[in-house]
């Protein structure tokens, strides 16, 4: 009977620095093959924090977030009675309150929280929708900017953008009902006289308002009653305006 017999033989420390040398140069290549093949994680890129907005002002449409969450129950938009004698399809603006109705009928109004126009900036009178626009380029008129020269004197339509997601131009005035940046400023007196309402209920008010729309804006001292309104009070004096709108009598120190 022929016996083999097993020799073993230990390898040197040589030998073993030399094997995992090798495994090493061979594993790394294979492993940067497999990534590119997608066998492999790959790490999550890193964008900068304003990329959302940078999105906005290249002309993207960004979605509107949930904003109505910040407001007060009084402001959140909801359907309430409406006696007024005003058509379906009309805005009424009820400037002391910082309400806007938007007419539906048969008794009924949607009711939006907005921002109204601060001390001296409020007025009143009867417009129209003249065009409408989604998140729209601000171009701060002259009167605004001789008051704050420190305004950019262009900011395109994003996030970033005071007039928000929408905006509806009231005849040929300055004046629109728009979106806002900050909703916070809902429910107070904060505008050179334009009317502000969140992202979310301007696009709702967009979505229903046609071209054309009567909108009535009701002076601050006579605020408006959503159970029926009074065609008989007296009215305040009211100046018209160089631009057509028309501006509750103020004095002139008060306007900044």
């Amino acid at each position: 009977m022929i016996k083999f017999s097993v020799v073993r033989r230990s390898l040197s420390p040589r030998v073993v620095t030399a094997c995992a040398f090798a495994t090493a140069l061979l594993t790394v290549p294979f492993a940067a093959h497999a990534q590119t093949l997608g066998f492999a994680a790959m790490q999550p890129q890193a964008y900068p924090q304003d990329q959302t907005t940078l999105q906005g002002y290249a002309g993207e449409a960004p979605e509107a977030t949930d904003e109505d969450a910040v407001l007060p129950d009084r402001l959140r938009r909801q359907v309430v009675s409406f006696d007024r004698n005003e058509p379906a399809g009309t805005i009424v603006i009820d400037t002391a309150n910082t309400y806007l109705y938007y007419v539906l009928g048969n008794g009924r109004a949607m009711r939006y929280g907005v921002g109204v126009g601060r001390e001296g900036f409020t007025w009143s009178g009867v417009q129209s929708i003249s065009r409408k626009a989604e998140w729209p380029d601000w171009h701060p008129p002259a009167e605004m900017i001789a008051r704050q020269p420190y305004l950019p004197r262009f900011v395109a339509g994003g996030p970033g953008n005071p007039l928000g997601a929408r905006a509806m131009y009231l005849g040929s005035s300055e004046y629109r009902i728009h979106g806002t940046n900050d909703p916070t400023t809902i429910g107070k007196f904060v505008s050179s006289g334009c009317i502000r309402l969140t992202n979310e209920d301007v696009t709702d008010l967009f979505s229903r308002v046609n071209v054309g729309a009567k909108v009535v804006v009701l002076p601050k001292n006579a605020p408006l009653m959503a159970r029926g309104g009074d065609p008989a009070r007296k009215r305040p004096t009211v100046t018209k305006l160089s631009s057509g709108r028309q501006a509750l009598n103020i004095p002139a120190s008060s306007v900044d």
